[in-house]
């Protein structure tokens, strides 16, 4: 089977091959989604998330903006893993450190579903996500630095080793982050205050498959307005689903009452469609866990698609350096009707 069916196939079974209980009901229909992406800006107002090349030749780099990209999805960071959702900080940063390596460049969970990707030519985009708000992933000390061994310390730390790879992840919050109380506070300001995206993951990490739909709203209504009590200033766009779970029906999980948000996370096993093409669908963005090459499930995991796509690197998402276009080989993938006057095949 090609790489391009083993994504396809991948995504029908994922739910049940990497946790169990999982629901991933049916997407909704093309016109119950979300229109929040939007055309590539011009070279004068594109967001600068890094240092583009608008001269550069398409093909020579070869540039695919229509091709898949890894969000990986990690949890806690432990010494002594105990859960396939468990990695060490040694693991952790070689992960990213291949990933610096391989031309990958993290981007917000934000900025990929609206298309703001201002990449150097060349480059890959990564989503780096943290759920659960564990105190592995961050903790601020009182003069305000990320404390040793923790996620977002590790992330800045091989930022520096690699000046082309940026310092920024999307974190996925419950009730009472990174440890709760001041310290709790602090970390989410910290976020904020330093390019890193803070999400929703419902208030009280809700299945919201196996609750009715006005409870359901609710949960993510919850949680939308307690980070919004702590960062009034900040004002969440994008949802991880907890047990990567859909309410029904599954575009509750993009808008309700008090929240309208650009994509939706699942747990997932397989890469995500790049945001410019036709079957990128914001209510089921698929996520990859974060695992080494062993283990169950191993062969949906991080290292296993990071290899996957490293043989065929035709399939990842590759820059063109030029926010203001939409480069892709011809006769490959298809661009949403949207984007049709920035698509530029070649």
């Amino acid at each position: 089977m090609s790489l391009r069916g083993m994504v396809t196939a991948t995504a029908a079974v994922s739910a049940v091959v990497v946790v169990a209980g999982c629901s991933t009901p049916d997407a909704p229909s093309a016109d119950t989604r979300p229109s929040h992406r939007s055309a590539p800006a011009t070279a004068d107002t594109a967001p600068a998330t890094g240092s583009s090349e608008p001269t550069a030749d398409p093909e020579e780099v070869g540039a695919n903006e229509l091709g898949l990209v890894p969000v990986l999805m990690y949890h806690r960071l432990v010494d002594e893993p105990d859960s396939v959702y468990d990695r060490t900080p040694e693991a952790f940063r070689a992960e990213l450190r291949r990933l610096a390596e391989e031309g990958y460049v993290p981007v917000t969970t934000a900025e990929f579903a609206s298309g703001e990707l201002d990449l150097p030519a060349g480059a890959h985009p990564v989503v780096l996500t943290f759920d659960d708000g564990d105190p592995s992933t961050v903790r601020v000390t009182p003069d305000g630095e990320p404390v040793e061994g923790t996620a977002v310390r590790i992330l800045t730390e091989v930022a520096e080793e690699y000046p082309d790879f940026r310092a920024t992840a999307s974190v996925y919050v419950n009730a009472d982050p990174f440890g709760g109380g001041a310290a709790g506070e602090r970390a989410l300001r910290w976020l904020h205050e330093n390019g890193f995206e803070v999400g929703n993951h419902t208030h009280a990490h809700t299945n919201l498959s196996t609750v009715g739909r006005e409870s359901a709203e609710d949960a993510i209504a919850e949680g939308h307005e307690s980070i919004r009590a702590a960062l009034p200033d900040h004002e969440p766009t994008t949802l991880a689903l907890p047990f990567g779970a859909r309410p029904d029906p599954a575009e509750l999980a993009l808008r309700g009452d008090g929240y309208d948000y650009d994509a939706v996370l699942l747990v997932g096993a397989n890469p995500a469609p790049s945001p410019f093409a036709e079957n990128f669908d914001p209510a089921g963005v698929p996520r990859i866990r974060s695992q080494g090459s062993d283990g169950s499930g191993a062969e949906f995991g991080s290292t296993a698609w990071l290899d996957k796509l490293a043989d065929n690197p035709d399939l990842r998402y590759t820059s063109d350096g030029d926010p203001s276009r939409i480069s892709y080989p011809a006769g490959t993938d298809t661009p949403a009707a949207e984007f049709a006057e920035a698509a530029q095949p070649y």
